[in-house]
């Protein structure tokens, strides 16, 4: 549609909005209202007829006193009515016409420059038509045409080494596991190891190299955990950006699993990001509300999601923020734990926090868990001495909680008590 068009179209809306308002105004025509106020008296002139011949047979006796004072009163109560709906007429009639004119142009002048006031605030003057079919159309385009997870990658900033807070030992141990699988290429343990801990450090693109060649020695036995891991890796390699290639990921992903979580969360990122937000927000609307609500998405989801909701037309209000209580597994030793500890070996005692601690290990590596658990492990690892479990600890929830700085802030209390972060 040009634009000769739309303002044509524009100002006949205009235009016809005007004169219904007008014909709504102006409504009572002089024929119409002559009619009626004829109408009106003729209704009188019967009402005041029954009034005389009231009169005349309470002289004749023909009614009693107290039916004609019933029948006075109803005959004068409808004379008066009629009266004052002959007044209203009366005025309409002569209602003066330069005040109506006015009041018209008023309204005309008004309608037309707030309309236009309006567009032009929160319009778009100028912009093409876009249709719902040609709107997907581009959308379709411009997924097709987005750039390869290379060139994202290339335009993101060079690696620029570990954090600088990284313990040494730590740091060595890297090397020598990147040693370890280049001298064991078929090792899947050692691939994984090494995405994941490529991955603490920040190096994003050697994680995801690592996770694509875990992926190709696993084949078909790789799992939907294992794609949606590598689409992970590639997207925050991107810079945030869902590539073709982690887009592929996502599909082998669902493919295998087609309620995984994490695959439609990066699903729904991806259609935001290429001009769909009505397929992004129907995915991530049900995500939010299925949860669960500890989830490392569900914050991100909840944020964004109001935003999204707009751009798709949806009128919708996301859930409040749970209120978390407190984690079982966060509480100090019970009296009887405390007592029964006490009658412990020093053996007895490290084998009961050693335990203690490989079950914590396991549940967050596991189910993954909150900062407060985060922080209780690096704290309670800094206290047995075991500084290099505790960083590598501390440089995982580093990527865990980049996104989340409160979060963060309560581990690296925990990591600075144990020695491990500055």
């Amino acid at each position: 549609m040009d634009n000769l068009a739309f303002w044509a179209i524009i100002g006949a809306a205009t235009l016809a909005t005007i004169l219904v308002l007008a014909r709504r105004i102006l409504a009572v025509s002089a024929d119409e209202t002559s009619d009626d106020v004829e109408t009106m008296s003729s209704d009188m002139k019967v009402y005041r007829d029954q009034l005389s011949e009231l009169d005349r047979d309470i002289t004749r006796g023909t009614v009693s006193k107290e039916d004609a004072e019933r029948a006075r009163v109803e005959i004068s109560r409808r004379l008066l009515e009629a009266d004052k709906a002959a007044q209203s007429r009366k005025s309409a009639k002569d209602a003066p016409h330069g005040l109506t004119r006015t009041t018209m142009g008023i309204i005309a002048v008004v309608l037309a420059v707030g309309s236009l006031g309006l567009y032009w605030t929160i319009g778009v003057p100028g912009a093409p038509d876009f249709g719902r079919a040609k709107r997907i159309a581009i959308s379709d385009e411009v997924r097709q045409n987005r750039p390869s997870q290379e060139l994202a990658e290339a335009q993101m900033p060079v690696w620029a080494g570990p954090p600088v807070d990284a313990p040494a030992d730590y740091i060595e141990l890297v090397d020598g596991l990147r040693k370890a699988v280049a001298g064991r290429p078929e090792d899947p343990r050692g691939l994984d190891l090494l995405a994941q801990h490529e991955a603490a450090l920040g190096n994003l693109v050697a994680a995801r190299t690592a996770m694509g060649q875990l992926l190709e020695l696993k084949g078909d036995t790789a799992t939907a955990d294992d794609f949606a891991r590598q689409a992970e890796l590639m997207i925050n390699a991107a810079g945030g950006f869902v590539s073709p290639d982690a887009e592929s990921m996502l599909r082998s992903a669902l493919e295998r699993d087609p309620g995984h979580a994490l695959a439609r969360f990066y699903s729904g990122l991806m259609f935001a990001q290429n001009g769909r937000p009505d397929l992004a927000f129907r995915l991530w609307r049900r995500l939010l509300e299925e949860g669960p609500t500890d989830a490392e998405w569900w914050p991100a989801i909840r944020d964004q999601i109001g935003d999204l909701a707009a751009l798709a037309g949806e009128n919708y209000t996301p859930p409040e923020a749970p209120v978390m209580p407190p984690v079982a597994g966060l509480s100090g030793p019970s009296a009887e734990d405390i007592e029964a500890a006490s009658d412990m070996s020093g053996e007895e005692r490290a084998e009961m926090i050693q335990s203690m601690i490989t079950r914590l290990s396991e549940r967050l590596a596991t189910d993954g868990g909150t900062p407060e658990e985060w922080a209780r492990l690096v704290s309670v690892l800094g206290v047995v001495g075991d500084t290099e479990r505790a960083a590598a600890i501390w440089a995982e929830a580093q990527t865990i909680f980049a996104a989340h700085p409160e979060a963060l802030e309560t581990v690296r209390a925990a990591a600075q008590q144990a020695g491990v972060a500055q």
